[in-house]
């Protein structure tokens, strides 16, 4: 479904700050599958989903969904076959517009239509529906404007805009980090229904290893701009948090000193 082949980013080529921050990435994941990625700072991880976005170019290697060849292919084609979600919770919505107005967007990306003024009464109800599911209490508030909502209550607004129409790939950024535990926890828990219910193939990046571990099918550690553990089935169900970090360091050769990696709660 995608397939990673070879893939270098070069930040500053060719002057004295040159970092190569991916280093010959190979990755391939099946359709459905859920991978967690976990890494200190500057291990790549957001850079890789920057590349896979199409937000800035690459320097070397190819990126395929569902074998059709995007490594050129411009951000603005490429979301209609990607949806993400950010850290940041004022990413991916319009602040001064309604919830009702940046469900319309997000239902509209892809489709061949033109924005009319309004919204049609069947796509309202729909709207209403899939926010019931969060369980927030949006339903009810679908003309209030987004920017007076929470941090939590925005992650799940944009997770459900990201997957209200099925992406091919789900790229969730650190989603939950600048949220309390309790809303990290819901929104999480949010994430793996949708996830699960529409079968989507979908990369997650936490910081934290032990939620690594318990959410998705298979985990991968980047360290350097490289893959240096992937793991998955058995293997995977029966790692600690304790034998992550020791294969991590016999791996890369170096004492894990990220507290954050560290973190469980």
């Amino acid at each position: 479904m995608l397939k990673i082949e070879s893939l270098v980013k070069v930040f500053g080529e060719g002057s004295i700050n040159q970092k190569t921050a991916l280093n010959h990435i190979d990755l391939s994941l099946e359709e459905g599958e859920f991978i967690t990625i976990i890494g200190g700072n500057g291990a790549g991880k957001s850079t890789l989903m920057n590349s896979i976005s199409g937000e800035f170019d690459i320097n070397a290697g190819r990126i395929l969904i569902d074998n059709k060849d995007i490594t050129y292919m411009p951000e603005y084609k490429r979301s209609k076959l990607i949806g993400r979600v950010f850290q940041d919770p004022l990413k991916g919505t319009a602040f001064d517009m309604s919830i009702e107005e940046n469900l319309a967007i997000a239902y509209a990306k892809g489709k061949r239509r033109g924005l009319t003024f309004g919204i049609q009464k069947k796509d309202h109800q729909l709207f209403r529906e899939k926010l019931a599911l969060l369980n927030l209490g949006l339903e009810d508030r679908m003309k209030q404007k987004v920017g007076l909502l929470s941090g939590g209550q925005r992650q799940a607004l944009t997770l459900l805009m990201a997957t209200i129409i099925k992406p091919k790939l789900l790229l969730l950024d650190e989603h939950t980090a600048a949220l309390d535990p309790k809303i990290a926890a819901k929104v999480l828990e949010l994430t793996r229904d949708i996830v699960n219910e529409q079968n989507i193939t979908t990369m997650m990046i936490t910081h934290n290893m032990e939620m690594a571990l318990a959410y998705g099918t298979r985990t991968i550690m980047m360290h350097e701009g490289r893959i240096i553990l992937d793991v998955q089935g058995e293997k995977r169900a029966n790692m600690t948090m304790e034998s992550l970090i020791a294969q991590f360091e016999k791996n890369a050769g170096t004492h894990m000193n990220n507290d954050r990696m560290l973190l469980k709660d």
